[in-house]
């Protein structure tokens, strides 16, 4: 009987990821036959038939969704595997530790923290202002590792290659004139927002825009967007004049805004540490988890009403504590 080998993993991959017999073998350089035989000879070892084919390609069958699991698994060790040992045959010398983000206020903390645990020459960051645009610099190599919001569509996502690990699930609170009636109070309901001029980033870089559109809904409005601006200082000036904005729970008040929870915590975003498996950062996924977690507590203290939230509800940073508790 013929052995497995990794030829075999990466064509049932690719199938899996075309959707297409015909363009896998494109995609990996093979004739349509030889794809054929390499398929074949994967169902003969496993026992089974691992695609279906139908008018939308070439979709796996229960035993096809295993395999294919299993062997994004064993191919992605084996990348890590390489790439750790010719990072070992250089020069001796690390490379840089390219990062990437979406706009947090913990990011600072969390690039100082990455110089002290991973070993690199130079820490080089890239902001991006939407998640989805963000993960394509990282199946691109372009970045090694980076902090990005759970957006709509993420598990349909390619994300071979990449670790990818909730840090907190983060609650949104809201920033009010610090002249608005709501602002005396200590937190805000969704409803009581239903009239105001919303300020929010441009359509594309809200990832969860569905979320946001189905609380509002379920407080009995539809908000109204008046201002799409993607810059801090913008949006927080429009706010000081009237106007009202979702906020990250970190954000101080002044300047003519506050900033309040909202009841009930409506709207929570998971924030996502993604980290590739080759490069500075290979194998080293816990001590970047850590170090992520250590720079998100160390911004507790810049919102007091966060720290209490923070207080009231561990269940939203389970992961953030057992990494502290572990001395991460």
């Amino acid at each position: 009987m013929p052995e497995l080998e990794l030829r075999h993993l990466r064509a049932v991959c690719a199938i899996a990821e075309e959707g297409s017999l015909t363009k896998a073998a494109s995609r990996l350089g093979l004739t349509q036959p030889a794809m054929s035989a390499q398929l074949r000879t994967v169902e003969r070892i496993v026992g089974g038939r691992l695609f279906d084919r139908s008018p939308g390609g070439s979709l796996p069958t229960e035993l096809g969704k295993q395999v294919v699991g299993t062997a994004r698994l064993v191919l992605d060790e084996v990348e890590q595997l390489v790439s750790l040992a010719r990072e070992r045959t250089r020069d001796g010398k690390p490379g840089p530790l390219l990062v990437g983000g979406v706009p947090t206020l913990f990011f600072g903390h969390f690039v100082e923290e990455l110089r002290r645990v991973i070993p690199c020459s130079e820490v080089r960051t890239e902001i991006m202002p939407g998640a989805s645009d963000l993960l394509e610099l990282l199946v691109s190599g372009q970045v090694q590792l980076a902090v990005l919001d759970r957006f709509e569509g993420l598990e349909r996502r390619e994300l071979r290659g990449l670790e990818l690990r909730r840090l907190v699930s983060e609650p949104q609170f809201v920033a009010l004139p610090e002249t608005d009636p709501l602002a005396a109070q200590e937190d805000v309901d969704l409803a009581q927002l239903a009239d105001r001029d919303w300020v929010a980033p441009p359509d594309e870089f809200v990832g969860n825009r569905l979320q946001i559109f189905t609380a509002c809904a379920e407080a009995g409005f539809t908000p109204r967007f008046s201002h799409h601006v993607n810059e801090a200082s913008t949006a927080r000036s429009l706010v000081a004049n009237g106007a009202v904005s979702f906020a990250l729970p970190q954000s101080r008040s002044g300047e003519g805004i506050v900033i309040r929870p909202l009841r009930g915590a409506p709207l929570m975003v998971d924030l996502m540490l993604a980290t590739r498996r080759e490069g500075p950062a290979a194998g080293r996924a816990h001590d970047v988890f850590a170090a992520a977690a250590r720079a998100y507590r160390a911004v507790l203290p810049r919102n007091p009403g966060y720290a209490r939230w923070w207080e009231e509800h561990p269940e939203a940073h389970r992961e953030i504590d057992a990494a502290l508790l572990a001395g991460g």
